[in-house]
């Protein structure tokens, strides 16, 4: 495939889907490469329909395919939250301000797991979807470690790595990462298109 066009502004998603997929499309350009300017209200009630809301809204402002993603960090103890509303969980809306509040939430808490979901979308322009699914398991620790990565990467400890995402490169968050996952899932359904 040629072109693809990421409906995204968060510039550390931008470089791990890039790093997945930029084997396999000739061209990957983002919002700020085609001077669109959209960032659409994620209302949606599960990752799916906020990523296809993402899609979408990108989709009206182009004639290449799309890609946009949703992912949230899900922890057990407080029945699924942050969930889809990760990004924006704490009221400044960035990653430390959310990191805190999820530390003050789980303080005392023993039950710390909590996994990472994303569900990526392609949207073509003839309207076809192609959706991508990941996960990765862990659990939240106590305090910081890392200083990689980003949002709540530092405080969630991957199983499979046997460290924070925020002590693992890029690469080899990229091998276990729930978005990893997901870009695969999606390239392995596209390829079957092809």
């Amino acid at each position: 495939m040629k072109n693809l066009l990421i409906a995204s502004n968060n510039k550390h998603k931008i470089e791990e889907i890039k790093l997945s997929l930029s084997p396999f499309f000739d061209n990957i350009s983002t919002l700020d490469d085609e001077g669109i300017v959209c960032d659409p209200d994620e209302t949606g009630k599960d990752f799916y329909e906020n990523a296809l809301i993402k899609a979408r809204s990108v989709a009206m402002l182009t004639d290449k395919p799309v890609l946009a993603d949703d992912t949230g960090l899900c922890v057990d103890a407080l029945n699924g939250r942050p969930g889809v509303h990760s990004a924006r969980y704490a009221v400044l809306h960035n990653g430390e301000a959310n990191r805190r509040k999820l530390l003050s939430e789980m303080e005392g808490v023993t039950d710390r797991a909590a996994h990472f979901e994303t569900v990526a979308i392609l949207l073509y322009p003839d309207g076809e979807i192609v959706c991508g699914k990941g996960r990765v398991d862990g659990y939240i620790l106590t305090e910081e470690r890392g200083d990689n990565g980003f949002g709540y990467d530092s405080i969630f400890f991957s199983t499979e790595l046997n460290k924070t995402f925020g002590e693992a490169s890029a690469d080899e968050k990229l091998t276990v990462s729930h978005r990893g996952r997901a870009l695969n899932d999606l390239l392995n359904k596209i390829s079957r298109r092809m």
